[in-house]
């Protein structure tokens, strides 16, 4: 049986496309906070405890939602993102990007279309829908140079980074420009090449008598851009401080995350009945996979208690019609942008 709610969730998490404009104030979240805190709001919930709260958010779970909806069109393209963050489009084409929790590329389409010349790395807990992803980027015939994409297995609730993105040597590079930055040192960044299956990786401005052997280094030397767009409320609160270290971890001081999930009190929170609250404001749906719902305290003290600067963060409140029912749908999202320290 299809979880319905889940469908709902994902069907309209964009809402309609309304040329491809960025809306974000239809209504005031403050005024919906205070609808809501009027109405029962089934205090309490269902403590599954940490083995089934795991089992619940594994990616066997991920895994089978792709499978379900390998060849539909489930998701559709998100090209509000373009709008939302028009960082994306001014990008040059030393700008590297990764794409957390890439899914189908619904993401990565419209940023490899809109922009010609970066490149975006895309991971992905499931090779379902990794290999989707690649079969749409490479049927893209809008899409100049598919070897600007490249997806990879990460099951980033758990794992960490491969090292091929950022090794330990730039991560300390970067620790090191950063503190002369601070001091009013000038110290140029470090240029890299990458082999297309990120195996060999030679520095730019090295002796050329310098063998092979001595300065390979199997990394990209990190990213620009950092994009992490509903994937942070697939898994549990509790990991969710890892999951952001380690974007913190593989940017270059000044890079940037672009985040945007679920809000407190949108619609689909509030369809959930008791008995799939496993948590303050998180839920499992009935295909096993989690839904959390943000408010702006809770995003801004992960993102900072990680390390990073708040540059925004807001709540996205877009009214939509189910013109079939007649029915108003309150959708609530939270945007955020927030930036890896120069120093």
């Amino acid at each position: 049986m299809e979880d319905t709610n889940h469908g709902a969730e994902i069907a309209v998490e964009e809402g309609d496309d309304r040329d491809t404009s960025y809306y974000c104030e239809d209504f005031n979240w403050e005024d919906l906070r205070d609808e809501m805190e009027t109405k029962d709001q089934r205090d309490g919930f269902i403590n599954l405890g940490d083995e089934a709260t795991e089992c619940c958010s594994n990616k066997e779970a991920w895994q089978s939602f792709h499978q379900r909806h390998f060849r539909g069109t489930f998701f559709k393209e998100r090209k509000y993102l373009l709008k939302e963050f028009p960082e994306l489009l001014q990008a040059d084409g030393n700008t590297k990007i990764l794409e957390v929790g890439c899914g189908n590329g619904s993401s990565v389409l419209p940023i490899l279309r809109a922009n010609g010349s970066v490149v975006v790395y895309a991971c992905d807990c499931s090779v379902v829908a990794l290999e989707r992803a690649r079969e749409m980027v490479d049927a893209a015939t809008d899409i100049s140079g598919t070897c600007r994409f490249h997806a990879f297995y990460c099951d980033l609730s758990l794992e960490s980074f491969p090292s091929w993105l950022c090794c330990v040597t730039c991560q300390e590079s970067f620790q090191a420009q950063a503190n002369d930055n601070q001091k009013g040192n000038d110290r140029p960044v470090t240029g890299l090449l990458v082999t297309e299956d990120h195996n060999t990786i030679s520095h730019e401005g090295q002796n050329k008598e310098t063998s092979d052997k001595e300065h390979v280094q199997c990394c990209i030397g990190g990213v620009d851009i950092v994009t992490l767009i509903f994937t942070l409320s697939s898994i549990p609160l509790k990991r969710m401080p890892h999951l952001i270290k380690e974007c913190l971890s593989i940017l270059k001081p000044g890079g940037m995350i672009f985040f945007r999930d679920y809000g407190l009190y949108d619609m689909t929170m509030l369809r959930f009945p008791l008995t799939q609250k496993i948590g303050e404001h998180q839920y499992v749906r009935g295909d096993g996979t989690f839904s959390y719902y943000f408010s702006l305290e809770v995003l801004r003290d992960l993102f900072t208690k990680s390390g990073f600067i708040e540059i925004e963060s807001q709540f996205c409140c877009v009214q939509l019609l189910n013109r079939k029912k007649g029915q108003k749908m309150r959708r609530v999202w939270v945007h955020g942008k927030f930036q890896k320290p120069l120093a």
